[in-house]
């Protein structure tokens, strides 16, 4: 043994010797690509039972909206935006990617992958943390079908559990937390015949009402009030006459609406909070006024749970990044991309990676694309300008296409920006592209070219990237299972010792 060391030492400095010989030897690439191997090198497996469990999605953020971001974040900090690294990107940080599709759709939906994700099993599309026997729209098959999720088996444990969006909380990603359901979209009511079914803002009350959710913030005031009631400038929109927040707050919750609220909250963990600032989805970071930012969010979340000596479970949805791009507007996307980005940051700054398991990861691609041979530092909001063959930064110079006209760095492949349009007859579709400068392509709300046309730009089936840190984070590796990323939660919070 002692010899094998001796030998393999030798061949390290011979190795670092031979590389420091190398004409490139001073280049920054070099000494950059010398720095990463070395702190790949240092980096050792945490097997620290996990206190706490952070899962974070960023909804939609897939391999290349996350590099979208990466750039974007890069140039609004004074960088071409290429090498920059976003806050889950360090060597810090173990990765995998992950495949998305469902039961039975190569496509995946939100409500199955986020479900996934909080049960350990692949799901059908459409519905939420039921077995593979249940069916879309049956309530019928719910019973007998309903799945463990992570936040049950931890809440048995003691420890606290929470959810931040900045979606509707009865959207498809944070009700997967808790919520058992046929029909992702029965969020304040189910169909006629299914009284042994409860919609999903019902099981999120019951969740905290139980103990087994303590904190809640997100959108979808609308989904928990009976229409007609009305409350700081939001309103109900149920329509039976319960009034879920009323209930909430009688057994204690606090319930906040707004900024002033928010700021307002006791965090010692003494009583539930809800909020729930927007009548549906909360605004896009670009718009937001008077709602807390997802960094504030977390940042509370994290005070809040924390007060829980044996630990907690929160999953925070950056649910907007999702929706940007279903509406095809990439500035939004941007934005709140960032937003996300900041709100890991917090999280980390918050946590301490010895007993706390941090995951970032999305649940799904979307049909974004991205074209040509741009050169650095293209806005990747704009055009795509040329290669300049003797500097760093573009050229400056517009890259066209085969019809002689500019095009952008990023597009989709479907969406409401689909450069066809009805030309009259029947379901003819006809088109050609407008002549696009860089002031168009770089306002907030231009929305991005697309070819098949769609009032709302569609997921796709790519693979997603997961990132962690904290105990049992080397366990993601290679190309996984999305229901994986759960088997790592439980393993490093119930499983080891």
């Amino acid at each position: 043994m002692t010899r094998f060391l001796a030998s393999a030492a030798a061949v390290a400095l011979a190795t670092a010797a031979q590389a420091q010989d190398l004409p490139q030897a001073s280049s920054d690439w070099f000494v950059a690509g010398q720095t990463t191997i070395q702190e790949l090198l240092d980096r050792q497996p945490n097997t620290n039972r996990a206190r706490n469990v952070i899962l974070m999605n960023a909804d939609g953020n897939g391999v290349g909206t996350n590099y979208a971001i990466r750039l974007f974040m890069g140039q609004q900090e004074g960088g071409l935006g290429e090498d920059y690294v976003l806050p889950y990107e360090t060597t810090e940080w173990y990765s995998a990617l992950v495949k998305t599709y469902n039961i039975n759709a190569q496509t995946p939906d939100s409500a199955p992958t986020a479900g996934s994700m909080n049960t350990g099993v692949k799901q059908r599309f459409n519905l939420i943390n039921l077995g593979e026997n249940a069916i879309t729209e049956d309530c019928t098959t719910e019973a007998g079908n309903e799945l463990t999720t992570f936040a049950e088996i931890v809440a048995e444990m003691g420890k606290s559990v929470g959810v931040v969006s900045t979606a509707r909380l009865t959207h498809a990603t944070p009700a997967a937390t808790v919520v058992k359901t046929a029909y992702r979209n029965w969020e304040d009511a189910v169909p006629e015949g299914c009284e042994n079914s409860r919609d999903i803002a019902t099981q999120m009350y019951d969740a905290m009402e139980s103990g087994l959710l303590d904190f809640a913030m997100a959108g979808g005031f609308r989904h928990f009030a009976p229409e007609g009631f009305e409350m700081d400038g939001l309103t109900g929109g149920r329509p039976d006459d319960v009034n879920l927040i009323e209930q909430a707050q009688a057994f204690g919750t606090q319930f906040v609406t707004n900024t002033e609220g928010f700021e307002a909250l006791v965090l010692d963990h003494s009583t539930p909070v809800l909020g729930l600032f927007e009548n549906s989805h909360m605004q896009y970071e670009f718009d937001r006024t008077d709602e807390p930012s997802l960094s504030e969010m977390t940042a509370a979340a994290i005070e809040y749970l924390s007060n829980n000596e044996d630990g907690y479970y929160l999953q925070i949805e950056a649910g907007r990044v999702d929706h940007a791009l279903h509406g095809g507007n990439l500035h939004r996307v941007l934005v709140d991309g960032v937003a996300f980005a900041n709100a890991v940051a917090t999280a980390m700054e918050l946590t301490d990676p010895a007993d706390t398991l941090i995951i970032v990861t999305a649940d799904h691609e979307h049909a974004i694309a991205f074209n040509g041979y741009c050169g650095r530092g293209s806005s990747i909001t704009g055009l795509c300008y040329g290669i300049d063959n003797e500097g760093i930064q573009h050229n400056g110079e517009a890259e066209l296409g085969d019809d002689g006209l500019p095009y952008t760095v990023a597009g989709f492949l479907n969406g409401a920006g689909s450069v066809l349009a009805p030309s009259g007859d029947g379901n003819a579709f006809v088109g050609s592209r407008p002549e696009l400068s860089q002031e168009e392509a770089t306002d907030p709300d231009y929305l991005q070219q697309a070819l098949i046309p769609m009032s709302s730009e569609t997921h796709s089936g790519e693979d997603v990237a997961v990132y962690a840190r904290g105990p049992f984070a080397h366990l993601f590796d290679g190309t996984i299972e999305q229901n994986v990323i759960f088997h790592v939660m439980h393993h490093a919070a119930v499983v080891a010792e």
